[in-house]
Formats: C-alpha cells, sequence, structure tokens
C-alpha cells in the first residue's frame, strides 16, 4: 500500500502534501508492509518520527535511514521525502509529529545530522527507562493536543485515539513542551556520533569547551592555552578544519544558547545576553535579528526553528 499525505487521516487538508506549518498534529501507527507515503516536495513542516516496533526507512532528498525500536528520526522541512515498512520486516510502529520547531532544538540535533535536512538520533542499548519515559512523553502529548482550554489536560489520551491536532495555541505550547521533552531525552542519551573524519582532537576539544559553557569569557588564547596550541596555530587550525573561525563558532553557540533562554525562561533581555557572553545588549540584539530574522523579544512571543 502507498499512499500520500491526503490519504493519512485528519493530517493533512485536501490538495496539501502535509499539516499546515502552524499545527501540532501527532499520532501513532502500526502499519503492515507495503505501507509509504511519498511526498515530492517535501513538507512546509518538520516530521518527527519515533518507532517503537517493527522497523521503518526514511529517505530525505540523497540522504537515507533505517528506523528500529528507539530510533528518533527528523525530517526537516523543504526537501522532498518518503517513509514506509522496510521491505521484509513485519511492520512499523511508531509515534509521529508534524509541527514548526523550536530553535533551540537544532543545537541538540545537529550532531545526528545526516544530509539534506535529516537528523537521526541512535539510543544507547539497555535503555528500557528511558524508552518509558519518552513513550509516557508521546502520550501525553497527544492528550495535550486534544485540550479546549476547559478543566486541566488529562493525563493520557485514551488508546483508541490514534491522532490529534492542537489547533489552540496553549495546546499546541503543551504538546510541544512534550516533544521538547523527547528530543532531550533522545538526543541527550544517544550514542555519540563518530568523531568528524580528519579532525583534530584538539578542535574537537576546544569545540566541547565552547559546547559545554558558550557563556563563558572564551577568547582564542584561552581557547589555545586549553588545547596546548599558540593562538595563531589554533585559529588557522581551527579555521581550516571547520570552516569558520573559533570566534565565529562561539558566536553561533551563543545565540543557541540565547535562544534556549528566551525560550525557557523569564529573564530580561539584557540578562539573556549576558548569561550568553555577550557583553553590549545592543550588539546582542542586532546579531540576534541577523540570525534568527527578529530581534530577542519577537522571538520570545513567537519564533520558530529556521530549516537547516
Amino acid at each position: 500500500m502507498s499512499v500520500n499525505a491526503d490519504g493519512l487521516p485528519e493530517a493533512a487538508t485536501p490538495g496539501d502534501p502535509a499539516p499546515p506549518p502552524g499545527l501540532v498534529v501527532v499520532g501513532r501507527f502500526d502499519q503492515p508492509p507495503g505501507y509509504g507515503v511519498h511526498r515530492p516536495r517535501g513538507a512546509d513542516s518538520w516530521l518527527f518520527t519515533w518507532t517503537t516496533g517493527g522497523r521503518g526507512r526514511l529517505r530525505q532528498g540523497d540522504a537515507e535511514t533505517r528506523a528500529g525500536a528507539g530510533d528518533l528520526v527528523v525530517l526537516g522541512p523543504g526537501v522532498p521525502h518518503g517513509y514506509g515498512v522496510e521491505p521484509g520486516a513485519r511492520h512499523w510502529e511508531f509515534w509521529w509529529v508534524h509541527c514548526t520547531a523550536r530553535p533551540s532544538w537544532r543545537a541538540w540535533l545537529e550532531p545526528h545530522a545526516t544530509g539534506d535536512g535529516m537528523y537521526a538520533v541512535t539510543p544507547c542499548p539497555d535503555g528500557d527507562d528511558l524508552y518509558g519515559r519518552i513513550e509516557a512523553a508521546f502520550r501525553r502529548m497527544l492528550a495535550d493536543a486534544r485540550w479546549t482550554g476547559t478543566g486541566a489536560p488529562t493525563a493520557t489520551a485514551p488508546t483508541d485515539h490514534r491522532i490529534a491536532v492542537a489547533h489552540s495555541t496553549a495546546a499546541r505550547e503543551l504538546a510541544l513542551c512534550a516533544l521538547e521533552e523527547v528530543v532531550l531525552l533522545t538526543a541527550g542519551a544517544a550514542r555519540t556520533p563518530q568523531p568528524r573524519s580528519g579532525v583534530d582532537s584538539r578542535v574537537r576539544r576546544a569545540e566541547a569547551l565552547v559546547a559545554a559553557d558558550p557563556g563563558a569569557p572564551h577568547t582564542v588564547h584561552s581557547l589555545a592555552a586549553a588545547v596546548s596550541l599558540s593562538p595563531s596555530r589554533f585559529a588557522h587550525l581551527f579555521t581550516e578544519q571547520l570552516g569558520k573561525s573559533p570566534m565565529r563558532a562561539l558566536r553561533e553557540a551563543r545565540l543557541h544558547h540565547a535562544a534556549r533562554l528566551l525560550e525557557g525562561t523569564d529573564l530580561s533581555v539584557e540578562r539573556v545576553a549576558a548569561a550568553s557572553g555577550f557583553a553590549s545588549p545592543f550588539h546582542f540584539n542586532r546579531v540576534f535579528r541577523e540570525r534568527y530574522g527578529m530581534p530577542p523579544g519577537a522571538y520570545r512571543a513567537g519564533g520558530s526553528m529556521v530549516g537547516g
């Protein structure tokens, strides 16, 4: 059985290849052999899939991956994609979510990029407790997406409800909070990606120092000293191997950190700037607008993840 997006109940409006990006649509399928979805133009929204049983195969542009139990596979918008039951598998059971992803998730997904906007997060073994918590987050997402704003959301959706569309702002935000938990749990406990071929261990160590505390007063001199290189040699090696200077990489890390603080805290813009390592709020506003297309205040009010 091969279907297009119009064949997914409640998942797409007639004539659209996927749900509109403003919605959060969550569901759970257990599909037999032959099931497949093909979108030659991709989707305007992001697609998150988390496999609970059987095996699936997903393609995004020229990138392709197989998904087994515990695998989180994310497909970015705007790239032709397709997915279905892996040939030879008895079935594919999986949760799926169409939505506009939060900007801060990119930092967690990027180490697992496979190309063309696909991210494949492979779980660590012996993760039964972790899988149970992820499963609970998806069930809560399904329930929260149905919340009408009257009373409290139910703890979990009925088992016979496979698809939910979050229409209200509150329902969307609650569902996205549950999905953020999924992203953090899977990426945080995933197998460490293999080090990039040809990247010097000292460059990787400097990257790790920046990622661990982007708001710290890092400089070329301090990072070079931490990895036992002269500043000039360090800057040359870093730029040569990563395609960007140490200070550009630091600025990107600080902007990602600032975006997470804007989303997850009530800190003022000025305090977010300081906590992210920006000495000047004016400079922070300018570079943040360049990166995200809007000033920090507007981003906090309703920013969305830029495709990558």
